[in-house]
């Protein structure tokens, strides 16, 4: 990746499989590839990457005849050399720019100037099935079931997504880029959809932290381990326990087996966290996992309020940065 333009090729870097369909005048068709929290190739199979390649060549005969003309401008060109840390990590050792290096270490620069947008630069690519799309992989963007927010936009089984915000997507590559690319603050989001041949605007309403998605498996040297998972709260147990309505109260519900190697924390499997260095709400998150990972930095000591077997306690909470080969 040394030298390559990593502006007009920006992507997810943690996806493991990606394709740019594009011309020698470097204007992208369209994207293949994507994933999820649960797999890297939930989206991906041969059938669908035939429909790409064929979907390529269809906007490459129109982009010769003048029929066809990219939706957005070429991005101003940046290339690794430009990335200060990144310099220090691979030229200034003479070693190769690995792709797989290039989101994190831009994470870790935006960390250092203190651009950092966590919403969007560490939660990336939000899961579509948050907003009830299922889609019949092997034919691209047809949708497979529709449920939750889009079907109360009025999605369909068997439509085809055919835009989002106006710029057209072929792909699931595509839908993934233009969605991870929705501000996080969006209450709406606007999705045209091909219904035998007919085009129709679908207004989609977002539902709360539509944007949340499931980062554990990402390696990013930004985001603050803790060795835990937890669940938030119901209404109703926040009453029993005599806890504000719109505090970020979570159960613990699972503990890595390292917290106690890495002398992580002591929680256990049931204690339920109340607060995070005496903080017990905020207007994002939900849990107090979420509020570390989004409030608090790699490698920063907090202080939990922890309500076990009645009683209320106190405990401290070391954040690790994740190890991994770079």
């Amino acid at each position: 990746m040394d030298d390559t333009n990593v502006a007009l090729f920006e992507r997810d870097w943690n996806n493991t499989l990606y394709f740019f369909a594009f011309n020698a005048d470097e204007q992208i068709y369209l994207r293949y590839g994507g994933r999820d929290s649960a797999s890297a190739d939930t989206y991906l199979d041969m059938d669908s990457l035939e429909l790409a390649a064929r979907q390529g060549l269809e906007l490459h005969q129109r982009y010769l005849k003048g029929e066809w003309k990219p939706a957005y401008e070429q991005p101003k060109p940046v290339y690794p050399r430009e990335m200060p840390l990144l310099v220090q990590r691979t030229f200034a050792q003479h070693a190769c720019v690995e792709c797989h290096l290039i989101g994190d270490f831009q994470n870790i620069q935006r960390q250092q100037d203190g651009k950092l947008d966590k919403l969007s630069h560490l939660y990336r690519s939000p899961d579509i099935k948050t907003i009830g799309i299922s889609l019949d992989v092997p034919k691209g963007l047809v949708v497979k079931e529709a449920q939750g927010a889009v079907q109360a936009a009025g999605m369909k089984p068997g439509d085809r997504i055919a835009a989002l915000e106006g710029t057209p997507v072929w792909t699931f590559g595509d839908l993934q880029y233009r969605y991870d690319q929705v501000d996080r603050a969006a209450k709406s989001l606007r999705i045209t959809v091909d219904r035998g041949g007919t085009a129709a605007d679908l207004t989609v309403a977002l539902p709360e932290r539509w944007w949340w998605t499931d980062i554990r498996w990402r390696q990013s040297s930004v985001d603050p381990r803790s060795d835990f998972e937890d669940r938030p709260l119901t209404a109703a147990e926040k009453q029993k326990f005599g806890l504000k309505a719109d505090g970020f109260a979570s159960q613990v519900k699972y503990v890595a087996a390292f917290a106690k190697v890495r002398k992580t924390h002591d929680l256990r499997v049931g204690d339920i966290i109340v607060a995070v260095d005496g903080v017990d709400r905020d207007d994002l998150a939900n849990t107090a996992d979420l509020y570390i990972k989004l409030r608090k930095k790699a490698g920063d000591a907090v202080t939990l309020d922890v309500l076990r077997d009645g009683q209320r306690v106190q405990m401290p909470l070391k954040t690790y940065v994740l190890s991994f080969r770079k």
